[in-house]
């Protein structure tokens, strides 16, 4: 039996189970709880810490927040697959994935509370690792949910939709941050955390897990190649994503020089501006796209031809740092984005080794989420500050996009 047959064969014994279709209710509460997780994520990240870092490390803004998001970043790796690891041991009977799901949003939303108090950068720190902290764990118990309950067949529309939530998620998020702004923003972001989360946590069906003779397992990185290079493709991908979009604010102030472009507006809103028009292009790509491979039953050729887009999108930006060219780039990025939302995600179920700990293999995948948050800063500054400024930024996150689009050709066990 060849490596393929035995990874194939794997996978569908892993979910023979599932061969209920899930419903467009159960759909759209996990949809609304993953609405509520990236807004955790992304009003900081976009649009508060940049500001609330700017204001209190002047010049030294950039290194500053490089520090501030790796830091975080370095307790996502940690959290991530450890949450996952204890979801799969859950015994509570509260359920296994609906454990974590509710307590990662309280703690996501008491970090945010927290950011909202500081006034040094060390403080900063420590509490947005504690948001990072709950909000991880509230991503492990989500993630896990999708391979736990939704048939093969299902879940490139199911991770569409799924994927919708992140885009419409940056949009709301960066509105919400802008029109509220510094403690205000982050308790109020906090808060729409919990309540988007709550009715799917208290609804969902969940069952706690098995006792385990052993206790808690590991969080080793499971075997499989597959599984390795689906990693890898994530990482190369989060890599490209996180170098060009930490400092996008920074960009249109910079190097766009959008205030002077437009007397009376702030970078603030031409940020705003550009995640709307970049949704309103995901849009178009991200629901239909996984609809197409599920239909099909090819995931790699959408990952792949995806991820050249966005390397494209990004490589605008380096040869056209213009308020033009940012608007094209936006276009074209979330038409690549969407398809990379929904198929990815989709394909990454696919090549879990094990049934018994989804939610462990899915918080070692996030890492390839996370870790490019540490990373990403350094090289980000180190391009900016020494290496040519944004044009080499951008160029650089593109050659990482382009990388891990090829690397999908690796993966055997799913067409």
């Amino acid at each position: 039996m060849t490596g393929r047959t035995q990874g194939r064969e794997g996978t569908l014994r892993g979910h023979a189970r599932l061969t209920g279709r899930v419903g467009a209710r159960w759909i759209g509460l996990l949809s609304l709880a993953n609405l509520g997780l990236w807004l955790g994520y992304f009003g900081p990240l976009q649009v508060l810490l940049p500001n609330q870092v700017a204001e209190l490390a002047g010049d030294g803004k950039a290194t500053a927040l490089g520090v501030v998001t790796g830091v975080g970043a370095l307790v996502a790796v940690v959290v991530g697959p450890l949450a996952g690891a204890l979801s799969d041991a859950t015994t509570a009977r509260t359920g296994r994935r609906r454990t974590w799901i509710g307590g990662g949003a309280l703690v996501g939303c008491a970090g945010l509370a927290l950011l909202a108090v500081q006034h040094d950068l060390t403080g900063v720190v420590v509490a947005w690792c504690v948001a990072q902290a709950g909000l991880n764990a509230l991503q492990a118990g989500l993630t896990a949910v999708v391979p736990d309950q939704v048939p093969v067949p299902q879940r490139g529309l199911v991770s569409g939709w799924v994927g919708l939530t992140q885009s419409a998620g940056v949009v709301v998020a960066v509105l919400l941050a802008a029109s509220t702004g510094g403690p205000t923003g982050y308790v109020l972001t906090g808060a729409v955390v919990v309540l988007a989360v709550a009715p799917f946590a208290l609804t969902m069906p969940d069952r706690p897990g098995a006792a385990r003779r052993r206790g808690i397992p590991g969080v080793r990185a499971p075997r499989g190649p597959d599984f390795a290079w689906a990693w890898a493709t994530r990482f190369l991908v989060q890599l490209g994503n996180a170098m060009a979009t930490l400092y996008l604010l920074y960009f249109l102030r910079d190097m766009v020089h959008f205030e002077q472009l437009f007397p009376g507006r702030s970078a603030d809103d031409g940020l705003a501006l550009l995640i709307v028009v970049y949704t309103a292009a995901t849009l178009v790509t991200v629901v239909t796209g996984g609809i197409l491979s599920d239909r099909t039953g090819r995931r790699k050729p959408s990952v792949i031809v995806s991820g050249y887009v966005m390397a494209a999108a990004t490589a605008l930006l380096a040869f056209w740092p213009t308020w033009a060219g940012a608007l094209v780039a936006a276009v074209v990025l979330g038409l690549g984005f969407g398809v990379y939302l929904s198929v990815d995600q989709a394909l990454i179920t696919e090549v879990l080794p094990s049934a018994r700990d989804r939610a462990r293999d899915l918080g070692i995948i996030n890492i390839a989420n996370s870790a490019p948050q540490v990373l990403g800063p350094v090289l980000a500054v180190v391009l900016v500050d020494h290496l040519g400024g944004y044009p080499a930024l951008y160029l650089a996150a593109a050659a990482m996009t382009v990388l891990g689009s090829v690397l999908v050709t690796r993966i055997r066990s799913v067409r």
